[in-house]
């Protein structure tokens, strides 16, 4: 929705480049994505309408604010998944509650498979986008923001050995950047330490180099004052890149393959079957009311 709160004076080249956002934003709204404000700017650089500059970012997102300030751009088409008020459900009466139970009513669709998937991705920017894969093979998504602490470490080695599975595999997604790619170590290495009772795996997905190479997402320098660019940059050269870059639909389809390539689709698609018998069984029951 687009709604006007303030007189906005721009200038030419800013209400032309606020009609390519626009441009953007519809696209992507068609297809039922909201963007970040570091992801709708990767489109526009990937599209050479600015440079790859944090000065370029700053002007982009005080333009934003303009731009939603004065009615020109839809408040719902920018997501920030960080300021959300938390509220308790509330119901009119049964017949409500029951009709969000079956909207809502899943079965595990993962149950019967013989490994443990979860995806872990390193921005929170991104899990918005990855939920609509994740939500829809019932796989738990993690968000490391960087380094995980020893504590939501622990917590994933418990959730690990409840699963009693005998193989876990965690399908990573971060930056191609000497911190990103370390990290794939550094949750390896400290899983181990639990020494649990399964077979523990990380598979990174993406950013990759071959992705790099097909997609060109804009590179970046390395951060040199990062303590592992220096093997970073013998292995990688001095560039690296943020897997913001991608486009939605290409993060979706990456990751759809990675579990796709994991589970037993007869098994997933038996749980779907009964997932559906029992929502017919609350309507009998809401029926009833």
């Amino acid at each position: 929705m687009k709604q006007q709160f303030r007189d906005i004076h721009l200038s030419k080249k800013n209400l032309e480049k606020l009609e390519v956002v626009n441009a953007i934003i519809v696209s992507y709204q068609k297809q039922g994505y909201r963007l970040t404000l570091r992801q709708l700017y990767y489109q526009l650089v990937s599209s050479d309408i600015i440079p790859n500059k944090s000065a370029e970012y700053d002007k982009l997102s005080v333009l934003l604010k303009e731009g939603r300030m004065g009615g020109v751009v839809d408040w719902d088409a920018i997501e920030d998944r960080l300021r959300r008020p938390d509220k308790p459900a509330a119901w009119e009466g049964p017949a409500e509650i029951l009709q969000a139970c079956i909207n809502q009513y899943r079965c595990d669709r993962m149950k019967g498979q013989e490994t443990y998937l979860e995806v872990w991705v390193e921005k929170d920017a991104l899990s918005g986008v990855l939920k609509r894969v994740t939500y829809e093979y019932g796989i738990p998504i993690v968000v490391n923001r960087g380094y995980s602490s020893v504590s939501a470490m622990f917590d994933a080695h418990e959730r690990f050995e409840s699963a009693s599975k005998k193989e876990v595999k965690v399908i990573y997604i971060g930056d191609f950047d000497p911190s990103g790619q370390d990290m794939i170590r550094d949750i390896a290495d400290r899983i181990w330490e639990f020494r649990g009772d399964y077979n523990f795996s990380i598979v990174p997905i993406a950013l990759t180099m071959e992705q790099i190479i097909d997609y060109a997402p804009p590179p970046n320098p390395a951060k040199i004052t990062d303590p592992r660019a220096a093997d970073y940059i013998i292995k990688h050269g001095d560039m690296s890149w943020e897997v913001d870059a991608l486009k939605p639909e290409v993060l979706n389809r990456i990751l759809t393959e990675a579990i796709e390539n994991e589970i037993n689709q007869s098994d997933y698609l038996h749980m779907i079957e009964t997932e559906e018998e029992h929502r017919q069984k609350l309507i009998e029951l809401k029926s009833q009311l």
